[in-house]
């Protein structure tokens, strides 16, 4: 991702979430490829091979994405509202405010979570 604040100015914090962040941002990019190149693939070993490797990068990433839940808690209250529900991803939000379905607008942009 690079750095938009000179490196120095920044915490050891900030710079070892750059890391995770730069590293997922590639993990992902990884399961792009690989999934692509199994999609055209022609030969059915080959696109096992693909497959393979691109679950391998989807394990790498999930990873990242643990390591981001546990050190900024703001990806974990976002993951422990978003993920593995049933109800559409964009009523959840107001579902988990106790709005109920909002018929797919927000009754807040959540510009007050900017106030932390």
């Amino acid at each position: 991702m690079g750095f938009y604040i000179p490196y120095s100015d920044l915490s050891a914090k900030a710079r070892t979430v750059d890391n995770a962040l730069t590293s997922l941002i590639e993990e992902l990019e990884a399961v792009n490829y690989y999934n692509q190149r199994a999609d055209a693939a022609s030969d059915d070993t080959l696109k096992d091979i693909m497959l393979h490797n691109r679950n391998e990068e989807i394990e790498h990433a999930v990873m990242l994405f643990e390591w981001l839940r546990r050190n900024i808690g703001e990806f974990d209250e976002d993951m422990r509202t978003y993920l593995f529900t049933k109800a559409p991803v964009t009523e959840v939000e107001s579902q988990a405010a106790g709005g109920g379905a909002s018929g797919g607008s927000s009754p807040s942009l959540g510009v007050g979570s900017l106030r932390r």
